[in-house]
């Protein structure tokens, strides 16, 4: 179990991380969302320990993580940290053996990961030849290779196509389903929603919503209604108690400010014509995201 309490990091009168407390139990995969600097990076660092907390405490089942205990951990930073000059095997082969792994061991992994993200043909490429995308794929696997019990992602999936991203998602489920506890950022709240059962929500240092998805979704309500038809609804935008009307494919979507005038709002658009289908939506992590950026002021 990962438990960061009471965690604040200044650097001089900056205050990156203030008073930040999470826990992500083990095997579990656990999501982090905010805009840049709100204090995601400097979190993921202070957990590795490469930067010391100015106060509270970061523990891994109990214990503090130091230099002798950091081989547990696996960690695809944001920024390329690749040897430009190096081969893929070559610098897979060094960042293996830095984690205390034998050649023997290692060959076979990289093999088999090569293989996995469809790049075999680029094993013996200089690392600077490849596509940031592929980049990106021999960062996760030089992450994965020693076979972690933490692994932290920051932003993933940064550079990576849609096939390519279903790709590493379903490697970090692999990986996850082996045992790996996984603590990763993304500014996409659809791949945070699709892998993660908890999430934090960062701004300005501070966790401004955590907790399960399904528990933070619920204390916002069903204020949207989905209406199926072809009919032209226009009329409905002026209404009181409307923040929102948005045309779709298959209507439209009209977000209320209080969930029980969706019954008002339903018997106003079938007398205009036939409705389809009818039903009230949960909100996306990304309206309430935006919602509660907007609502924190200090």
């Amino acid at each position: 179990m990962l438990k960061i309490e009471h965690v604040t990091k200044k650097f001089g009168d900056f205050t990156a991380v203030n008073q930040l407390s999470l826990q992500v139990n083990k095997g579990e995969v656990f999501g982090i969302v905010g805009a840049n600097g709100a204090g995601k990076t400097t979190t993921f660092r202070m957990i590795l320990g490469l930067l010391d907390p100015t106060d509270g405490t970061i523990t891994w089942n109990g214990e503090k993580i130091n230099y002798e205990t950091s081989g547990i951990i696996g960690y695809l930073p944001e920024e390329r940290g690749l040897y430009p000059k190096l081969t893929v095997q070559e610098q897979l082969l060094y960042f293996a053996r830095l984690r205390g792994m034998k050649k023997q061991e290692i060959l076979p992994k990289i093999d088999y990961w090569l293989d996995r993200f469809h790049i075999t043909q680029y094993k013996h490429k200089k690392a600077g030849e490849l596509s940031k995308g592929n980049q990106q794929k021999v960062q996760f696997i030089y992450s994965v290779l020693h076979e972690p019990e933490l692994l932290i992602l920051d932003e993933p999936f940064s550079g990576l196509d849609p096939i390519n991203v279903e790709l590493l998602k379903s490697a970090v489920a692999e990986v996850n389903a082996k045992g790996t506890t996984i603590l990763f950022s993304s500014h996409r709240m659809e791949h945070v929603e699709e892998m993660c059962k908890q999430i934090a929500m960062f701004k300005e240092g501070k966790a401004i919503e955590k907790g399960k998805i399904r528990e933070i979704k619920q204390k916002y309500g069903k204020k949207v209604v989905a209406l199926y038809t072809e009919e032209n609804l226009t009329f409905l935008q002026d209404r009181k108690g409307i923040l929102s009307y948005e045309k779709t494919p298959y209507g439209v979507r009209i977000k209320l400010q209080k969930e029980e005038d969706s019954q008002e709002i339903v018997k106003e658009a079938m007398k205009k014509g036939f409705i389809r289908k009818f039903e009230l939506e949960e909100p996306t992590l990304n309206e309430i995201f935006i919602q509660k950026v907007g609502e924190v002021r200090d």
